[in-house]
């Protein structure tokens, strides 16, 4: 018998990256860093790549690394180095890393003689985002040092790229702008005399509304998972996680009784709470508390009272509700269920923060859809 869990639609992940190819002539990097956006990065992978996805996308060396020992050989870049890091590792393992300066040149290249072949490098661009990447002023720089150590057979620049900053807002002018400093970018590259294979820079938002900025290679995130990146729009994608638990306890309680925490919540009348056992250490966001919808007993409820770090507590009025009902805290939709979107809102913030917090040590991540 399981207490609480995140249920992860595999099958959902496979229809959502199908439908993303279907919509470009470029390439598919399915982006599972931060474990596949709390869904499980490596059958979050598995899935992605059954249905057509070209490569796979990754913040850090130690995802990148744990890709291969679970038997990923599909293209990976890395992007998100620090300094001193053991990059050979990377290189011996096939693994594409990001650059966007010449410390970071440096590092790649010694990494490369310690592996005994080339580092495969993409190089980036800062077109407006003002975090990773080289600045315009810059970046001639590093494209010069790069193009004389490919020369030398240290490296080979197998990617340029860059990463939008309101490609979720379609029409906002910064991206215009943004496209437009990367094609300055791009005719640098020629003029340095490299010839990558790969010109990236559309993220979700991006592939699903501008296939202007496809150029070789799509990089979807959020909405492999189903979830989408533009406000008030679906795509038709499927949100592939639900996340739930049984409710522990029930009881009977008179009008006016403080619920948790602070006593923030008062009842109106003499009703029936039920506590489920999901808090912040969970995933459940603090901010939920007095927000947070729920589904229990085929009724949306919202929480009562503070979320705590182990549980929270509904208030379901005369409503009959038993230990071990089942409260949805999202899903789908499709059986009227709150979903991501509906948690983002109630809380402040993205569909994005919502699924990536769960799934954690002591929440169970199931899998449906799983093949052999």
């Amino acid at each position: 018998m399981w207490q609480s869990e995140v249920r992860v639609d595999l099958d959902a992940i496979r229809e959502n990256v199908t439908r993303l190819k279907s919509g470009t002539s470029a390439e598919l990097m399915a982006v599972v860093k931060a474990d596949g956006y709390g869904h499980g990065m490596v059958p979050a992978a598995r899935a992605a790549l059954d249905a057509g996805a070209d490569w796979l996308g990754v913040c850090t060396l130690d995802e990148a690394l744990t890709l291969r020992a679970a038997g990923v050989t599909a293209p990976v870049l890395a992007w998100l180095l620090d300094p001193g890091l053991p990059l050979h590792e990377g290189v011996a393992a096939g693994v594409d890393l990001a650059a966007a300066s010449l410390p970071q040149l440096d590092e790649m290249i010694e990494a490369g003689r310690r592996a005994d072949r080339p580092a495969r490098l993409h190089l980036k661009i800062d077109t407006g985002l003002s975090r990773g990447g080289a600045t315009v002023a810059d970046w001639p720089t590093l494209l010069e040092a790069a193009a004389k150590a490919q020369a030398e057979g240290l490296v080979e620049v197998v990617g340029v790229w860059s990463h939008f900053v309101y490609a979720d807002l379609p029409g906002h002018p910064t991206t215009d702008r943004q496209l437009a400093v990367f094609h300055e970018g791009l005719a640098m590259v020629e003029k340095a005399g490299l010839r990558p294979r790969y010109r990236h820079l559309a993220n979700s938002a991006a592939t699903l509304t501008r296939p202007d900025t496809h150029f070789d290679l799509v990089r979807p995130g959020i909405a492999i998972y189903g979830l989408s990146p533009v406000a008030g729009e679906t795509f038709g994608l499927r949100p592939a996680m639900t996340a739930r638990a049984r409710v522990m306890l029930t009881k009977r309680v008179p009008a006016g009784t403080g619920v948790s925490y602070g006593h923030t919540y008062l009842t109106e009348r003499e009703a029936n709470l039920a506590v489920v056992p999901l808090g912040y250490a969970d995933g459940v966001p603090r901010h939920a508390s007095n927000t947070g919808p729920v589904q229990l007993g085929g009724k949306r409820r919202t929480i009562s009272g503070r979320v705590c770090m182990d549980q929270f507590v509904l208030d379901c009025g005369d409503d009959e509700i038993a230990a071990g009902d089942v409260a949805t805290l999202f899903g789908s939709g499709a059986d009227g269920e709150p979903t991501a979107d509906d948690w983002a809102e109630a809380v402040g913030t993205i569909n994005y923060e919502i699924v990536t917090r769960f799934g954690g040590v002591r929440v169970s991540r199931v899998y449906d859809g799983e093949r052999p």
